[in-house]
Order: C-alpha cells, then structure tokens, then sequence
C-alpha cells in the first residue's frame, strides 16, 4: 500500500510540475542580441553578447535558444562552449537559470565573408526537469553586424602601369583654395591685408596672415563592372573574382580619401534582390564617406542589375566633368570603350584596373574550342 501511494503521488507531482513548466515555463523570459562592434573588417573577430533573464521565481531547469547564424561567422572553440552546437547555418546554445537570474553569455566569431549579417528572431524552448513537457516560442533578436571587404596594400592591386592614382595628390595641391585655411604663417612682402590674422597678430607681436589651403577641382568616382560577358543575363560566374573587385575597390577607396580625395562608388550590382537598381555614391571627403563607401561595398549582393554600358551612359547623359574615373572590370566591350571615349572628351579621366580570372579564360577557351 505504501508502495502504491508512492507512486501515485509520484506521478501527480511529475504531472504538476510538468503542467507547471509548460503553462509559465517561459513566461517573463527576457532575451536580448548585441555584438561587441557594428562593423569589423573580414577576417577580424568580433564579440557576440547573449543575454536572458528570468524573470520570475519559477527555476527553468534548462532552455534551449536556437537561431540561424550565417556559417560565415565562425564560432571560436573553447571549453566554454560544451552545451553549445554549431550545425551549418544554425547555433544551439543551453541555458539554467535560477530564479530572477540573469545569464550573459559571449562568445567571439571569426567573420569570414563581407556582408550585413542581420539577426531578427529566437526560438525558445523549455520544459519541466523530466522532459515530459516541453515549449517553444520565437522571440525578437534584432542585431546585425557588417563585415567590411578586406583591405590590400596599394601595391599588390594590379593598377595600370601610368595610373594617376600616385600622382593625384601632387595634383590636387594646384588650385588656391580662399575658403580653406591651413594655418598661420608670418606676413611677407606683397600679401593682401585681407589676409592678415589679427588675433595671430596680437598673440605673437609679428604680422601674420592666414595661409590657405589647395584644392582641386577632380574627385574620384570607382566603377566596378559585375558583368563577367557580354550578356548581363548570365549570372556571375566567378563569384571570388568580383569579391576580389570590392576589395580593390575598398582599398583604393580608403587611400584616396586618406590623402583628401572626394571619392565616391559606383557598381552595376545591387542591394535588394526584390529591387534591382544600381548603385551610386556621389564623391566627398570625409570620414563619414569612407564608413559609408565601406558599409556600401559590404552590403552589395554578387550579381548584376544592369548591362554595365547603360549604367556608363548615364555619366554621359547627365554631362558629367573633371572626374577621375577607376573602372574595375573583366571585360572590356565596344560599347564600353565607345562610352569611355565620350567621357575623355568631356574633360574626365578614365582609367581601367582589368582583373584575370582563371574560370574565365577557362570558359572562353571552351567556347572557342
């Protein structure tokens, strides 16, 4: 008889706690994603903040979060990390938490691969310490990380042999420039009084004049050509070689503005798969440019909008002058060196930085063979 009611009450509590869990299991169950940066260059690491909190005075003998993680971020191994499971594009992670815990887990990713790595929602499941009874739920998780393109030294991108790339900041310093000062300096002989620096007069005791700053009238625009034939309907072949193009692109961009080069990005690629229109980024220079041209470069979806003529014509449509212009590109066609020539006449440079992709040629050869 003791035995019996045992066993009974055995099972009335099993069923208690197991409806317990399920109806409140994870009720006041707070969770929240973060990431120690906003945007880390390729290859860099980056820290990935979990928190949950109970909330409550129920104990949750265990919670699962499940979540879809791109395999581009790669977790780092350690012996932390025993109750975690990495499966392709999925992370599984184990949670206890006492009463009115909170629980902050980070672990470090290894961003393998540009791109805007975007996280919207968990799911949750829980269940009583017997495993009868278990729950699930999808709560909000909106984080993101962007992974900028890898950068290269200037002097491993194959850039044309008489490119002015080097020589443009010896030609930006040509123009005087009235409303940027660079400085003071002392007065001499033939200088406008217009230009003397009263305050620096009197805080030094010597005539001094406000030195300006040089500009140019040139800025940089990088083009690169997403198409790898002569039919933009033909998706990318060779994937590695356009990374490759953004990756120059970035390089070249983040030395031009460094040396005071307005400089802005054009691609015939796109953001959204849903809406493919080609991008373009008017010159500046400034700090906020260059983070932008990153986040641009970083964000860009392989594979093309627009036949890369059209998006040259453009340019020459709207009367575009003094402009620098970087193209990037596989390929050069008629139509291109056509568009090209009308754009030199205008008063703009044009200069091509060609890449070489063994899938291509490969290709090619096939197709004459």
């Amino acid at each position: 008889m003791n035995i019996a009611w045992f066993i009974l009450i055995t099972f009335v509590v099993v069923g208690v706690q197991a409806y317990i869990y399920h109806k409140w299991g994870l009720r006041r169950i707070e969770y929240t994603r973060s990431f120690s940066e906003k945007a880390v260059f390729e290859g860099e690491k980056v820290e990935m903040i979990d928190e949950i909190s109970n909330k409550k005075l129920l104990p949750i003998p265990w919670l699962r979060l499940e979540s879809k993680i791109s395999a581009h971020l790669q977790f780092q191994k350690t012996s932390s990390t025993d109750n975690e499971v990495n499966s392709g594009d999925y992370h599984r992670t184990l949670f206890s938490l006492m009463p009115y815990q909170k629980v902050k887990r980070r672990q470090f990713l290894t961003c393998a691969k540009r791109g805007h790595y975007q996280f919207k929602t968990v799911s949750l499941s829980t269940g009583d310490a017997f495993g009868i009874s278990e729950r699930f739920t999808s709560v909000s998780s909106a984080a993101e990380i962007i992974v900028y393109p890898q950068l290269v030294p200037l002097e491993n991108i194959p850039l044309p042999a008489h490119s002015w790339l080097g020589d443009i900041i010896v030609r930006r310093w040509i123009i005087e420039d009235p409303f940027l000062t660079a400085g003071i300096r002392d007065y001499a002989y033939g200088d406008p009084l217009n230009s003397v620096n009263w305050k620096a007069t009197a805080r030094t005791n010597r005539l001094q004049v406000s030195k300006k700053d040089y500009s140019a009238d040139h800025h940089l625009m990088i083009y690169i050509n997403f198409n790898q034939t002569e039919d933009f309907r033909i998706p990318i072949i060779d994937e590695s070689l356009m990374e490759q193009a953004i990756s120059y692109a970035a390089s070249i961009a983040q030395y031009a503005v460094a040396n005071g080069i307005a400089t802005g990005f054009g691609c015939n690629a796109y953001f959204d798969e849903m809406d493919k229109k080609p991008i373009r980024i008017e010159p500046e220079n400034s700090k906020q440019q260059l983070t932008y041209l990153f986040e641009t470069l970083a964000k860009v979806k392989i594979g093309t909008s627009t036949f890369f003529e059209f998006f040259l014509q453009e340019d020459v449509d709207s009367h575009i002058q003094g402009t620098d212009i970087l193209i990037i590109t596989a390929i050069i066609t008629d139509g291109m060196r056509e568009i090209i020539k009308k754009l030199e006449a205008h008063g703009n440079s044009v200069e091509v930085l060609p890449l070489q992709s063994e899938i291509l040629l490969k290709k090619a050869n096939e197709k004459v063979g």
